[in-house]
This record gives structure tokens, C-alpha cells and sequence, in this order.
């Protein structure tokens, strides 16, 4: 059973623009330490950004414009907490507490995964998918059901009705599509809006990929301040997830779809 939803998303624009942010930290800054809170919908857009590097409302009006519309900016900036940066002072440390779960991803994820992208590319518009045993549900803005059934005639087809989507209908925030991204990996940690120092997103990586590479399910746990977790340097888990970041095209490429592609 399997919940798969687009870029078009509300919860999925506000993964976008805080990956965008922190895209433009990293355009500044080789490590930055950045986390980002988007919340969004009818005609706004909150953003709170924790972070090292001074961005200014002016750089940020043009991501949420592109990714979200004529979207009315409010953005608040603070410094990361002293603590936290001390912590990654000199050294790569562990940014955060956690545990982490690494699950091979399933044909069912697969094949959903695909219809979504197929409907994407045609529509380019809000859509939220299911498939389970014997269902396959699909909720596709703008799009009739007549037109949909002829791809999919055994699926249970916008069941209020044909709908508009997008934010004036709905809100988005940053991480709360998580099952759509990571499927059976979901644990506490959100993958978006974070630099590469925190757990949520290196280590969640890290054992996603793992379990790819290895058809097992990986569970790991650690502490903020750790050096090292499953048996390697945090530093080299660090550079593994920068660079499948960099294999997708950034942290914005990555919040689209997830690590289910």
C-alpha cells in the first residue's frame, strides 16, 4: 500500500521552495548550516530560515514565484542556535538525534511512482495517487475523468468529482508527504529544507541507498555529536549524500519526488 503525490503538490511546492533556499545557502557557501520551514497556501507564503548564511527577501521572491506563483511573501531569518554551530565547529559532526530506517523500494512503489511521473508529464498540475492490493486510486487536477479512464480504466478516478488543485485550494507545508517520499523508510526525520550536516537528510540518505544497494532493510540510530555512525566517519555519509544531491541536480530536484523516483 503506497501514497504517492507530484511537484504540484502543496506539500510538495513548500519541499521545493525550502530546497530552493537551500540551494541558493549552498550557491553561497561551500557547508552552510541551514534549516527551512515553508508554510503555504491562499495567496501566502511563511518561510522561516535558521541559518548561517544571510539571504536576503529579495533572492527569495523570485524561487517562490517560480515554484509556488504570485504567492504574497512573508520571510523571517534568525542565526542557527549557538549550540548547533558549535557543534559542527572544526569538524563534521552528527547535526541531530535520531533513528533511520533504509527499505528496498517495492514494484508497488515503483509502479506508482511511475503513473505519477506519466501524469505529471501530461498535466503538469496537482495529483495525489494510491495503490494498494486491489485499488489504484487517482486524484488528478485538472484533468476529466473520461480522459483518465482511457489510461486507467480499472482505477477509481477523482471520486468527488473533477477539481482545480493547487494552493488556493489548499495549504502546503515543508516534510509532510514523507511516506510519499522515503515509502517503508519513514521514520522521525524530514528530508527537506536542511544542509547536509543534519541526520535527517545525510543519514536518511545513506541508508536508503544502502538498502538499495543490498535488498535488506538498514536501521541505524545516533546522537547529536557523534564522529561516526555504522561503523564510517559521519563526514564520509556527509559527502555520500552531497553527492547524490548532486546526481539529482540539488536539494530542489530531490524535494520534486523523494528517493522514490
Amino acid at each position: 500500500m503506497f501514497e504517492k503525490v507530484n511537484p504540484a503538490h502543496p506539500d510538495k511546492v513548500a519541499d521545493r521552495i525550502a530546497g530552493a533556499v537551500v540551494d541558493l545557502a549552498y550557491y553561497k557557501e561551500q557547508n552552510p548550516r541551514i534549516a527551512v520551514e515553508v508554510l503555504l497556501g491562499h495567496g501566502r507564503c511563511h518561510i522561516i530560515a535558521e541559518t548561517s548564511v544571510h539571504i536576503m527577501p529579495a533572492e527569495i521572491v523570485p524561487i517562490v514565484r517560480r515554484i509556488g506563483g504570485n504567492l504574497v511573501l512573508d520571510y523571517e531569518e534568525v542565526p542557527q542556535d549557538v549550540h548547533l554551530a558549535a557543534n559542527q565547529h572544526n569538524a563534521v559532526h552528527c547535526g541531530d538525534n535520531g533513528i533511520f530506517r533504509g527499505v528496498p523500494v517495492t514494484e508497488e512503489q515503483k509502479t506508482l511512482a511511475a503513473v505519477s511521473r506519466q501524469l505529471y508529464d501530461k498535466y503538469g498540475c496537482d495529483g495525489k495517487y494510491i495503490l494498494t492490493d486491489d485499488r489504484m486510486i487517482i486524484c488528478q487536477s485538472n484533468a476529466g475523468k473520461d480522459e483518465l479512464l482511457e489510461s486507467f480504466p480499472s482505477a477509481e478516478i477523482n471520486p468527488l468529482g473533477d477539481w482545480s488543485g493547487g494552493t488556493d485550494v489548499d495549504s502546503g507545508a515543508t516534510n509532510r508527504k514523507l511516506g510519499s517520499d522515503m515509502g517503508d523508510s519513514v521514520t522521525g526525520g524530514g528530508l527537506h529544507g536542511k544542509d547536509l550536516s543534519k541526520a535527517d537528510v545525510s543519514i536518511n540518505i545513506y541508508a536508503w541507498l544502502k538498502a538499495q544497494k543490498s535488498g535488506k532493510p538498514v536501521e541505524l540510530a545516533c546522537a547529536i555529536g557523534d564522529n561516526t555512525v555504522d561503523g564510517i566517519p559521519y563526514s564520509s555519509i556527509v559527502e555520500i549524500a552531497r553527492a547524490y544531491i548532486k546526481d539529482i541536480g540539488g536539494f530542489e530536484k530531490f524535494a520534486e519526488w523523494g528517493l522514490i523516483r
